[in-house]
């Protein structure tokens, strides 16, 4: 007759909590498409007629909390009005050199990387997109995009801060 509600441990509220991430970003892309869809209109058409700041195009606006290296930060994601979720975000197809370094080359290029991070994020208007789960727990890979640079990832790439990583094996920083 009556539920008996157990706790959850941390683990399956960690998953729950994930899921229902997953479930509001679904909701805000069918959101964001659904004006455009029923004044019958294109989705540029509806671009036009009200500018989004070019972080905000590609997904969930995020406020910056802090630069942890050059390759992940800490933000507070808007994932649905009233909803934000604070999780630390991994730039994805990059490897930056880490703060915990073997030696000296390695350091100075990692508090090279982590400043150059904090520069682009500064820009203003920072935005992720394409988000999926990380393979270390508490944190997610994202496309993450400023109001001045559309990819992020591709902005420490070019200017030498970062190298490539599509998983697997990273060689290391020193020698």
């Amino acid at each position: 007759m009556f539920t008996v509600l157990k706790p959850l441990s941390p683990a399956a509220s960690g998953v729950l909590l994930l899921a229902a991430a997953c479930f509001a970003a679904g909701l805000t892309a069918g959101a964001m498409l659904a004006p455009s869809v029923l004044s019958g209109g294109t989705a540029a058409a509806s671009a036009q007629a009200a500018p989004i700041p070019s972080a905000l195009r590609s997904g969930h606006p995020a406020e910056v909390l802090r630069v942890i290296d050059g390759d992940t930060f800490e933000a507070r994601v808007h994932i649905w009005p009233g909803m934000d979720v604070t999780t630390k975000i991994r730039l994805r197809g990059i490897d930056a050199a880490e703060l915990h370094a073997r030696c000296d080359d390695e350091r100075v290029k990692a508090l090279a990387s982590r400043e150059a991070l904090v520069r682009i994020l500064g820009e203003g208007a920072v935005g992720i997109s394409a988000v999926a789960q990380d393979k270390y727990g508490g944190r997610v890979d994202a496309d993450v995009s400023t109001a001045r640079t559309p990819d992020v990832s591709a902005a420490m790439l070019d200017g030498g801060f970062a190298r490539a990583y599509a998983g697997g094996h990273r060689d290391g920083w020193c020698g």
